[in-house]
């Protein structure tokens, strides 16, 4: 099985005025579409790796329809994702992998459709030489917008607090787009707030054109000020074979429903993330950044209950139960001495 890449060279008619749950209706599928500007050097923007974060297609239709009669002042390369997910309003279909785990650096199943088709994607890309990369997202959980970096180096520093100060340093998850293109050029993430946050689409219309701007990035190094610096210590998941929920207690976990408000803070130890089942062996699964099990460092999972054990900064939590059997429950961080 093989998954096309449909490219263009031109704006397919209707697509800066359709919905995502519309977008089958212009584009057949997975599309890379190349748009002149003065500067040749493009600037990549990839969107809808994730079938329901619609920020990237809302501010890039604001960002293309503000050029519309005077020609783009870059060359942009638009990747368009997972237009089947994004019909149905989904982050990946059931049968699909994340998108968003399946590009070449490091990606651990390459031999899937859905990897050889981001491999194809970075090959044209580096044929052309690109300017920068910018990978869009919305988040399910209660988060600011903030950007992510997978190298620690002035000109992604530089790039990411052109969105915002709060920016977040990681290596994993595997696969990622950002980490893949960061091998071509500067590469941020950008996570836009929730779905339907139009702020977050605003600010993201206004970070894109900025970069438009832009003659060059620069080298030079960030005042201390300029940013607040993240990094990614590890990642927290449901074990497949337990049950959960954060609105009925007899499952396997009871996660305290207000989990969310946790995002970004720095918590105690001794904070209750859950309660859990007191006739079952429960644990949660936390990976660092070197693939090694870390859930006991964190998290005490004594007395019916899951607790903090240290001090950390959650990030991403959501209540999304979808969501978190297809991606994680969050992620854990520290303040990076950058």
């Amino acid at each position: 099985m093989t998954i096309e890449l449909n490219q263009y060279n031109y704006l397919p008619p209707g697509l800066l005025d359709c919905s995502a749950k519309n977008l089958h209706q212009f584009i057949p599928g997975p599309s890379l579409i190349h748009l002149p500007g003065k500067k040749e050097q493009a600037l990549f923007i990839s969107i809808l790796q994730h079938g329901n974060e619609t920020v990237g297609l809302d501010a890039v239709q604001l960002l293309l329809k503000s050029y519309a009669n005077e020609g783009l002042p870059r060359s942009v390369s638009l990747f368009i994702g997972n237009v089947a997910a994004a019909r149905q309003g989904l982050r990946r279909l059931n049968h699909q992998p994340d998108y968003n785990r399946m590009w070449p650096s490091k990606n651990p199943q390459p031999a899937l459709p859905e990897a050889k088709l981001m491999q194809q994607v970075c090959d044209i890309m580096r044929d052309k030489t690109t300017f920068a990369s910018i990978d869009l997202h919305n988040n399910t959980g209660l988060n600011p917008h903030y950007g992510c970096i997978n190298r620690l180096d002035n000109q992604f520093y530089q790039l990411a607090s052109l969105f915002s100060p709060t920016v977040v340093y990681f290596i994993r998850p595997e696969g990622v787009q950002s980490m893949a293109f960061a091998e071509l050029c500067p590469a941020v993430t950008l996570e836009c707030g929730q779905v339907n946050d139009q702020s977050g689409v605003e600010r993201a219309f206004k970070f894109l054109d900025a970069c438009m701007q832009l003659a060059e990035i620069p080298k030079t190094a960030l005042a201390r000020s300029a940013m607040d610096l993240y990094h990614t210590v590890a990642t927290v998941k449901v074990p497949k074979e337990l049950s959960f929920s954060f609105s009925d207690s007899t499952q396997d976990i009871y996660f305290n429903p207000e989990l969310e408000i946790y995002n970004f803070r720095e918590i105690d130890r001794d904070v209750r993330f859950a309660l859990t089942h007191p006739d079952k062996k429960v644990s949660l699964q936390v990976i660092d950044e070197t693939g090694a099990s870390v859930a006991d460092k964190y998290f005490d999972f004594s007395n019916n209950e899951i607790k903090t054990r240290m001090s950390f900064m959650p990030s991403m939590i959501t209540s999304n139960e979808r969501v978190i059997r297809q991606d994680c429950l969050c992620y854990l961080m520290e303040r990076f001495p950058w």
